[in-house]
């Protein structure tokens, strides 16, 4: 438990971050500004983590309505934290609810 919600922050800081770069990297282009070049290799990482955690969010916005989840409201959310939300998406709802009544 303590793993997985370590990962979604992680995650969401890198991917908010990612964001900004791609931003930043746009902007400086746009405005015809110069841009440290030793980035390109951090804007090439950064594109394929955007482009990952974009195909896992079609993938969960596409299986949110038959696990009874609002699709885009579970796609934004998989997109920032990535395979935790899809993990979190396809577990068992069973073992879940068995596990919150023994607890009682």
């Amino acid at each position: 438990m303590a793993v997985s919600l370590l990962i979604k922050v992680i995650s969401t800081i890198l991917l908010t971050s990612a964001l900004g770069l791609e931003l930043w990297n746009f902007l400086t282009g746009f405005f015809n500004t110069a841009h440290l070049h030793w980035l390109n290799w951090v804007v090439i990482i950064e594109r394929l983590a955007i482009i990952i955690h974009g195909a896992e969010a079609l993938i969960a916005s596409y299986y949110a309505r038959s696990k009874n989840q609002h699709p885009l409201q579970y796609g934004i959310y998989t997109f920032f934290v990535g395979t935790v939300g899809l993990v979190e998406l396809f577990q068992d709802q069973t073992n879940q609810i068995n596990w919150k009544w023994s607890i009682k």
